[in-house]
């Protein structure tokens, strides 16, 4: 099994462990409890299908404001949506981010069951006009369940190093309020509010976040004592990292990673990130195995939906409104 320490963020070759969740849970173990970050190789989702995503994203936010804009997530509401510059603000003590964003959830149809009952982040997912995007859907959709895909699969595998059944999460994430994020960074300017840049200091709110990117840069992973660093650029790699929710079932055995993004200097940064999160009504409190007499359970119990609502809260100033 091949896993190389780069940047003191572990990069796992996925295809040399041979469909062996319990060999890759004890690697991914590892890296969950020591950086929260790794990267993963030969993963399984096709290169050609990422291109094609970032080719559709620059495109998308290429278009005026005002047309990205009917698509705002202050109207569509459940988390979908466009994000305009400055809307959003990880970093509750800075200023807002210097990024835009589009998010596509877990695609319900309008007559759902879920939708019309009103449950909460569970509505239909807006598109940028077929007729000036006719592969962006089916695009997104695509790279969606890829993503959705390979983070059951690693839950399989850290299911493993936890201790519970391989299929622990599978019914707990066969729903899930996962968000697919594409993300545009513009260059720097050439002076920023102080405090601003392109995205906060923050640590992602759900179970694993997958995240693909360009070139550009930008992205840093504060480590455990206290200094900022880069993860490698491999192309085609995917960077993955715990998230709070995650945090929260293993009791602080896995820690997530603040990290923030730093927009490059002269040139546009492009990312898209998987955030996979449970399904709404999954039951998220501490595995029996990382609790004990002398370990309590640190956190009250809660559910995916009440927890990604706390947490976009604070986020999102509109979102009282919506």
């Amino acid at each position: 099994m091949d896993a190389v320490t780069r940047d003191a963020i572990t990069v796992f070759d996925l295809a040399s462990f041979g469909g062996d969740y319990a060999q890759l849970g004890v690697a991914l173990g590892r890296a969950a409890r020591d950086r929260g970050f790794f990267c993963v190789t030969n993963h399984g989702i096709d290169a050609a299908l990422i291109a094609h995503v970032f080719e559709q994203s620059a495109r998308f936010f290429s278009q005026d404001s005002a047309d990205k804009s009917t698509l705002s997530i202050k109207h569509t509401g459940n988390n979908r949506g466009y994000v305009a510059l400055g809307e959003e603000r990880l970093d509750a003590l800075s200023p807002g981010d210097v990024k835009e964003a589009f998010n596509i959830g877990w695609d319900l149809a309008a007559d759902h069951r879920e939708v019309l009952a009103g449950k909460p982040f569970r509505g239909v997912n807006v598109w940028p006009s077929a007729g000036s995007f006719p592969d962006f859907r089916s695009t997104m959709l695509a790279y969606f369940d890829a993503c959705h895909q390979l983070g059951t699969q690693l839950h399989r595998a850290l299911a493993h190093d936890l201790g519970v059944a391989e299929n622990f999460f599978d019914d707990k994430l066969d729903q899930p309020l996962a968000t697919l994020r594409l993300l545009h960074y513009p260059p720097r300017p050439d002076r920023f509010e102080p405090g601003q840049i392109g995205a906060g200091e923050h640590t992602d709110y759900g179970n694993i976040t997958l995240l693909a990117t360009d070139d550009a840069g930008g992205l840093e992973v504060r480590t455990r004592d206290g200094q900022w660093m880069s993860p490698p650029g491999i192309p085609g790699a995917l960077i993955c990292n715990i998230g709070d929710c995650l945090m929260r079932w293993t009791n602080d055995v896995y820690v997530s990673t603040p990290h923030r993004v730093v927009n490059p200097v002269g040139r546009e940064r492009y990312s898209v990130a998987f955030f996979l999160d449970p399904n709404p009504d999954a039951v998220v409190e501490c595995l029996p195995s990382c609790m004990g007499a002398d370990k309590p359970a640190k956190y009250s119990v809660t559910t995916g939906a009440a927890y990604l609502k706390e947490r976009l809260d604070a986020t999102y100033s509109h979102r009282e409104n919506a």
